[in-house]
């Protein structure tokens, strides 16, 4: 091959790499945050977002809230959101579904809403650090807190059945609203979602 020859190979091979390079670069748009898109069949936040709504719109609308109003003169109870514990066998974050879930209890104007566990931390913090330099008018008092009549708590599950290229996934989120007083259980619910997966054939 001559040194000319060989001179234009070596460009075309360059132009193919960078052309290559080029093709490969992402690209991105931007969607709707409340948009449904569906890639890999996994958990996702429209998951999240629609489970937790639901099962909160649910539990609103049982008896348990209005024999509480009636037996503390329309008072709203108030509810905090404890361990949802994962025992699926994906990578939930768990931490979404409980804002998500806090979100839409707040929303919902029928029940109060303390902070966790961790939350309150932060604030007896602040509490103590304002009784050491705020104004006695803006200082705000310890031991005034309000405690949570009921807590909430619940599990998430799955069930993967999969054969060659199809896969079927199965959710299930189970809730249970517990009184903080007895422990008796006011309230269970479930939210169950399937997928069906079907994964693109390999061609050679």
């Amino acid at each position: 091959m001559t040194n000319s020859g060989k001179k234009t190979l070596c460009l075309s091979l360059i132009a193919v790499l960078v052309f290559s390079g080029c093709a490969s670069a992402p690209k991105v748009e931007r969607k709707e945050v409340d948009t449904t898109i569906d890639l890999s069949g996994r958990w996702n936040d429209t998951d999240s977002r629609l489970v937790s709504e639901e099962m909160i719109e649910d539990c609103l609308t049982r008896p348990w809230l209005k024999r509480y109003e009636n037996r503390h003169g329309g008072k709203v109870p108030t509810v905090i959101v404890g361990q949802v514990k994962n025992r699926s066998h994906e990578h939930i974050n768990v931490q979404t579904f409980v804002k998500d879930l806090e979100r839409a209890l707040i929303n919902s104007g029928s029940v109060q809403f303390v902070a966790s566990k961790g939350e309150r931390e932060g604030v007896r913090e602040e509490r103590l650090d304002m009784a050491q330099h705020s104004s006695d008018e803006s200082m705000k008092e310890a031991g005034r807190e309000i405690g949570a009549d009921f807590m909430l708590i619940g599990t998430i599950n799955t069930i993967r059945d999969d054969i060659g290229s199809k896969a079927v996934m199965y959710y299930q989120v189970d809730l249970e609203l517990i009184d903080m007083e007895n422990n008796l259980k006011v309230w269970i619910g479930d939210k169950k979602i399937k997928k069906l997966i079907k994964k693109p054939k390999v061609k050679w």
